[in-house]
């Protein structure tokens, strides 16, 4: 029936369909090259302190393990550079990372290794670059290849480097170090699954408060545009209008010279309509709240839409409801809010589908108002949007009369709402607050054609 557009909310997540953002990755594998770079160092210091001597072949083993994994950073560049499937960027990061601390788990001590803990390390990083996915699989890659280790080196499938002192054959010693490596593994993956559900959270509600932002500055430069626009553009749409009517009451017109004096009246009334829904959202009016026949007033627009109707777009317009229904409202701002539900149902409905005005009082005081057509109806995923300002799914308007539909009605403290008609098309139904009781004559049926 109306609006829908594109979503700014969706490309702030922490991950996207295509991947997580580049960005991001690139700043977590600039982290990896510096746990590197200290990891080389490291090794450097050995071998400045004189203790390659002591561990010669674990050492160079050492080397040739942070040799592949700065083989692996330069991978990593070229990969972002080319700035594809990041996501498989980021899975293949985790997966090599967990090898490399295993192997680095390996050459310094096994079980008694404190290298363990960098398996919690990139469960942190998965986290940030893979949500809470991410920091879980990278836990239950780390605690299978090392536990793949543990049991090697238990059954004797692999020894230490011989510069190592020998572990003893006793497969009981290496339970505790296991247990307590895997246990921290899982507490660290819990963490960062945690702070990383936190995040996508945070960075959503960040983007719903950036858009809000952004439609608020929107909104404000609407309002100066209208400010200035709308009486130059009203001026001349009157005298059209006018002039129109005037040259459609000359005898000497043709059938088809009316018809199109009848166009360029709809389409200047049409204009008319935009700038004042351009008005209504950018610079809102306080409500005067007074008693007001709401039963009354729905009528009325049922009347004013079948004669402004044009003879390309016969939509029977029905009001069902009672013939007094009082309320307490701004008469105006009500008639504003039936009309730009009728002007946009009848628009949606196809030649000879009626359109259906309902009004009723609630249960609990108040009154309901319903229009439903039969047209193409709203995709259940769009119905959280169709009341924003400039989104539409017409050739033609602004999409801006949904917008001060919902902004009158929470104004008057009340509640707009969508759903699917019987038979096709759509039902948007108002709810206002009854404010003071509410009236209702005993006489119920049909607005009469004018």
């Amino acid at each position: 029936m109306i609006e829908q557009g594109e979503s700014k909310g969706g490309a702030r997540a922490v991950a996207t369909e295509s991947g997580p953002p580049a960005a991001r990755l690139a700043w977590i594998t600039g982290a990896r090259l510096l746990l590197y770079g200290l990891l080389l160092a490291s090794v450097a210091g050995f071998y400045l302190r004189g203790d390659a001597a002591s561990f010669p072949q674990s050492l160079r083993l050492v080397l040739v393990n942070v040799a592949i994994a700065f083989a692996a950073a330069g991978l990593y560049a070229v990969w972002l550079r080319w700035g594809k499937r990041l996501a498989a960027l980021a899975w293949t990061q985790v997966v090599v990372d967990q090898a490399i601390w295993t192997g680095l788990v390996y050459l310094s001590g096994g079980p008694l290794s404190g290298a363990t803990s960098f398996y919690g390390l990139s469960c942190v990083l998965a986290a940030v670059t893979l949500g809470a996915p991410g920091a879980v699989t990278a836990a239950i890659i780390g605690g299978l290849l090392y536990l793949s280790l543990i049991s090697s080196l238990a059954s004797g499938a692999i020894r230490l480097p011989r510069d190592q002192p020998p572990l003893a054959p006793d497969a009981a010693q290496y339970l505790y170090p296991a247990l307590v490596t895997l246990v921290g593994l899982l507490v660290v993956a819990l963490l960062a699954w945690y702070l990383a559900r936190r995040l996508q959270t945070e960075s959503g509600r960040v983007a719903e408060v950036t858009e809000r932002a952004e439609r608020a500055e929107r909104l404000a430069a609407l309002g100066r545009v209208a400010a200035a626009l709308a009486h130059e553009i009203r001026n001349p749409l009157g005298s059209i209008a006018g002039s129109i009517d005037i040259i459609a009451e000359a005898p000497a017109l043709g059938e088809d010279e009316r018809r199109l004096c009848a166009i360029i009246r709809s389409e200047s009334d049409r204009l008319n309509d935009l700038v004042g829904d351009m008005l209504n959202l950018a610079r809102p009016r306080t409500p005067t709240f007074e008693q007001v026949d709401a039963a009354r007033t729905a009528s009325d627009v049922v009347r004013l839409a079948r004669r402004a109707r044009s003879a390309e777009n016969e939509v029977p317009i029905e009001y069902v409801g009672p013939e007094t229904l009082w309320v307490v409202a701004d008469g105006a701002q009500l008639r504003q809010v039936i009309w730009n539900l009728v002007r946009n149902a009848v628009q949606a409905t196809g030649a000879s589908e009626p359109v259906t005005v309902r009004v009723a009082p609630c249960d609990g005081g108040g009154v309901s108002i319903e229009v439903a057509d039969h047209g193409a109806g709203i995709p259940p995923e769009m119905r959280s949007r169709i009341f924003d300002a400039f989104v539409t799914t017409r050739s033609q308007g602004l999409g801006i009369g949904l917008a001060v539909v919902k902004l009158i009605v929470e104004a008057h403290g009340g509640a707009v709402s969508v759903r699917d008609s019987d038979g096709g098309g759509t039902t948007f139904r108002v709810q206002l607050p009854p404010g003071e009781p509410t009236h209702v004559s005993t006489r119920v049926g049909a607005a009469p054609h004018p």
